[in-house]
């Protein structure tokens, strides 16, 4: 086999690798993939609204310092909530919740290995549960760890009573904490009526500094309020659920 026989088939096979994991990408971890079932990442555009919502907390003090502002401001979010951090800060989902923030599941662990099959993620969706149970909690929104959908996944949720729920991300690099200004610049941007917007105040249920997300959430509000913009929570602006049961919230 010559030189540029061996080069051309190569090239071929690096092609058909990139183009196979730009697919496998597609179906099971973008933010707008339908393939595997419903997966909303946004909601109605007949009104100017959007829904805020925090993934992998709570994570002091960033959670607490979120909801400082958002309470002051009158400004109800949607909280993903790691199950092992919400053991850790029991007491800071207890406030969200009595605050009137929606609170749901963002799988327990949150270890990437955990929600590739079907047998450890109905584990991971039981044991995040059971941490939102022991505070009386029990969510009817689920997001995905890295919005990560295998087959299993939608079946799974009916047999949980759960919702998944995608969105879109403020910043794709906002997990590495650039500045909140080029955070805020490009949330703004990408904001559309009735969109789900995804920022991180906690780094994969373990902690993290995400002082600059917290910072770059002012920024976002007020420029969206200066171009009309009003905030709901997800379930309100899917026409979903927000629990289970509303016994937990009363």
């Amino acid at each position: 086999m010559s030189r540029a026989t061996r080069s051309s088939k190569a090239s071929r096979y690096v092609a058909g690798l990139t183009v196979g994991t730009a697919a496998a990408y597609w179906l099971m971890m973008s933010p707008y993939s339908q393939t595997l079932g419903p997966f909303p990442y946004r909601g109605p555009a007949d009104r100017r609204v959007v829904a805020l919502t925090f993934d992998d907390g709570p994570n002091e003090p960033h959670t607490s310092q979120l909801a400082d502002y958002l309470d002051h401001e009158g400004i109800q979010a949607t909280f993903f909530q790691v199950g092992r951090a919400v053991q850790r800060y029991p007491e800071v989902t207890v406030r969200l919740a009595s605050a009137g923030h929606v609170i749901g599941l963002h799988g327990h662990t949150h270890d990437f290995t955990r929600y590739l099959r079907r047998g450890t993620l109905a584990e991971d969706l039981e044991q995040g549960m059971a941490a939102f149970a022991q505070l009386g909690i029990r969510p009817a929104l689920y997001r995905p760890p890295w919005l990560l959908r295998i087959p299993a996944l939608l079946g799974l949720l009916q047999d949980y009573g759960l919702q998944a729920v995608s969105g879109e991300f403020c910043h794709p690099l906002e997990v590495a904490q650039p500045s909140p200004e080029r955070i805020a610049r490009l949330a703004v941007r990408v904001t559309r009526p009735g969109s789900i917007i995804i920022f991180h105040d906690g780094r994969d249920g373990k902690g993290g500094d995400r002082a600059a997300t917290v910072d770059a959430v002012t920024l976002v509000v007020d420029r969206l309020r200066d171009k009309g913009y009003g905030f709901v929570t997800v379930d309100r602006l899917l026409g979903v659920p927000a629990y289970q049961d509303h016994s937990a919230m009363d």
